[in-house]
């Protein structure tokens, strides 16, 4: 090997080696043990090495853990859907009304500030908001509209869906304000003089060039809404376990290991799948505005 190369082979070795052993020990070595460990066989108090297929058979034949599933990925899809309804009409003020961009850098920032916050202060300004001495219950009683507190707005997996919403929504902000950021203003200014007013702007110029923001946002935010753990633990109440939950239970007071390696094997897979499929509709939808 000449002195070029092996400046080349020590340069390349430099710039990607240390990455490549930071992903290898902190994620796919983890993945891997975690994959092994999902086909061990669970001889209480321990778990002996084994290659069978009982724990994922369990998972998918056993209607608790299916139901698990299906509810945590309505709530992920509900949630999604609030924070776009939410975060997509944010993100076009910033961009499109707001005109002073010391003011819109402000309010975007005030946006973020929240993910500087502990994700557990977070989530316990709802707890405190929903509760029965919380911020809403005060102002229904003040109003006359309510005689005494009242526990309906509290441990149900709609006040789940709001706490989630609340945390996650900064995700979908941000990817959307970055997309509406990048549309040139020319392209709206001829869709205005061609005659198309601003819903048809929207809906043919707007909507279009930003759909990478929104497949983004919705991916980040589903995904993250899928694994969490503590807001339903906290706001969820008896109908509010999720799968994430369900696997802290098995590595926790179950003991049981392997159930829990094939859940999370499954989870790991349907988010992959779900990203795939992201990426995939994101190219599609994709305008060059070159």
């Amino acid at each position: 090997m000449t002195p070029r190369q092996k400046r080349h082979w020590s340069g390349f070795a430099g710039v990607f080696g240390v990455p490549l052993v930071w992903t290898s020990l902190f994620l796919l070595i983890p993945y891997a043990v975690m994959l092994a460990v999902s086909f061990w066989t669970r001889k209480f108090p321990l778990f002996v090495p084994d290659f069978q297929f009982g724990n994922f058979r369990q998972v998918f034949a056993d209607p608790q853990y299916l139901e698990v599933l299906l509810r945590t990925g309505k709530i992920a899809a509900l949630v999604s859907v609030f924070a776009l309804a939410l975060g997509y009409p944010l993100a076009y003020f910033l961009i499109f009304i707001v005109r002073t961009a010391k003011v819109r850098n402000f309010l975007y920032m005030v946006v973020i500030v929240p993910l500087w916050v502990s994700y557990l202060l977070r989530a316990y300004v709802w707890k405190i908001i929903l509760g029965t001495g919380g911020v809403l219950n005060s102002f229904l009683m003040w109003a006359g509209i309510i005689d005494q507190p009242s526990g309906l707005f509290l441990y149900n997996q709609t006040a789940m869906i709001i706490t989630l919403t609340y945390i996650f929504i900064p995700f979908m902000v941000m990817p959307i304000y970055t997309a509406l950021e990048k549309i040139p203003p020319r392209l709206i200014e001829a869709s205005h003089d061609l005659g198309e007013g601003p819903f048809w702007t929207f809906l043919r110029v707007v909507l279009p060039l930003s759909w990478g923001g929104v497949v983004a946002g919705a991916t980040l935010t589903f995904c993250l809404a899928f694994g969490d753990f503590v807001a339903p633990s906290l706001v969820g109440g008896p109908d509010g376990m999720l799968v994430a939950n369900t696997v802290q239970t098995q590595f926790g007071a179950a003991l049981n290991w392997p159930l829990g390696s094939a859940l999370s094997t499954v989870i790991l897979l349907l988010v992959l799948t779900i990203i795939t499929i992201s990426e995939r509709s994101e190219r599609y939808g994709k305008i060059d505005l070159d």
